[in-house]
Order: structure tokens, then C-alpha cells, then sequence
């Protein structure tokens, strides 16, 4: 498998530009090597269009989420289970989170290693807001890869290692503050709802 992701990275890769975007495109539905390597090697050769790469990335990548919303959408849960075969047990861990977070789920696997595809097919069968699953691949899509390009542009090779740890770091502290803002609108949705009910009481 691992000489097929390589042979498939090489291959997007000597397409250049339209290689990252259909490479970008179509890993958000279905299982090929992430963009993020290609991305890495653009930026580091052409540090100056390192912006313009993350942009192609994050408008190919969110086209893809609407692909991925789509087959979830008309193909419900058996197309997930087909293309998932091995992780289709990882439909019920998908539903609680959109349960207890609603879209924040689908930006937590746009800009985390999480397996955004899996979000992508979830997101059609589960019937989630169209605008508000746009909208949060789009955003997580684009902090994903502008952060990468940018931490390239500005520091190079010297950083490539840790990028990783870099995105990790800042996924923790987005997670906590989105978790937190979350639990906060969450009691005073509550304690609003619970003031109607003994007003009209």
C-alpha cells in the first residue's frame, strides 16, 4: 500500500498545479495519498507561491467535502460501509460527534489528521446543513493548509520535520477554545430555554 500512495504522490507531482488540486479534490472522498505532501514540496521549492498552492488546496479540498456530502447524501450507508469496509464501524463514533458538536465536527477533521473523507460521506448520510458543512470544511480545509504554507514560506526546510508538531499544537489549542465556546452557547441556549418555560409557567 505504501508503494502505491508513493507512486500515486509521484504522479500528482509531476502534473504540478493541476496534480494538487485533483490530488486535493479527490482525497476528501476517497482513500489516496493527502495533498499535504505535494503541498510541502511545492512550498519548499517555490516558497514564494506558497500561498497560491494552500489556495488551490483548500478550493479543490472543499470542492472534494461536496463530492464526499454527495455520495453520502444518495448513497447512504452501504457506500460508506463499501468504501470504508475496514473503518465502517467508525460511522457510530462520527454520529455522536456531530451529536454533541454539530459542524465543529466537521472542522475538527478538516484541519486534523482525522480522516476528513470519512466526515465528508458522514456529513451527506447524516443529512447535515449543507451551508454549515460548506462553510466548515472550507474554513478547516483553509487553516490546514495556509498554516502549512506559511510556516514553510517563512522558515524553509528547517521546520519540515515539525510540522507535524506544529499542526497538533495548534489543533489542541482550536480544539479547546471551539469546545469551550461550544459548552458556553450550549448553557445559555439552556438557561435560556429553561427561563421561557417558567415564564410561561
Amino acid at each position: 500500500m505504501h508503494e502505491i500512495f508513493v507512486s500515486m504522490n509521484n504522479w500528482f507531482q509531476t502534473m504540478g498545479v493541476p496534480g494538487l488540486a485533483i490530488n486535493s479534490c479527490v482525497e476528501s472522498f476517497f482513500l489516496i495519498p493527502p495533498p499535504d505532501f505535494l503541498l510541502i514540496a511545492m512550498d519548499l521549492a517555490k516558497p514564494e507561491k506558497a500561498l497560491y498552492y494552500a489556495t488551490v488546496c483548500t478550493i479543490a479540498s472543499a470542492i472534494g467535502g461536496v463530492i464526499g456530502y454527495l455520495i453520502g447524501k444518495f448513497g447512504g450507508r452501504p457506500v460508506f460501509n463499501f468504501l470504508f469496509r475496514k473503518n465502517h464501524d467508525k460511522f457510530d463514533a462520527v454520529e455522536k460527534m456531530y451529536e454533541e458538536y454539530g459542524s465543529f465536527a466537521v472542522f475538527f477533521s478538516a484541519f486534523t489528521p482525522i480522516p476528513y473523507k470519512i466526515f465528508t460521506i458522514a456529513s451527506g448520510i447524516l443529512n447535515m446543513n449543507f451551508i454549515k458543512f460548506f462553510l466548515a470544511s472550507l474554513v478547516g480545509r483553509g487553516a490546514r493548509f495556509y498554516l502549512v504554507s506559511i510556516v514553510l514560506m517563512f522558515f524553509g526546510e528547517a521546520v519540515k520535520k515539525y510540522l507535524e508538531l506544529v499542526i497538533l499544537a495548534v489543533t489542541i489549542v482550536i480544539i479547546i477554545f471551539c469546545v469551550i465556546v461550544y459548552k458556553k452557547r450550549h448553557s445559555f441556549l439552556k438557561t435560556k430555554e429553561v427561563k421561557v418555560k417558567n415564564d410561561d409557567n
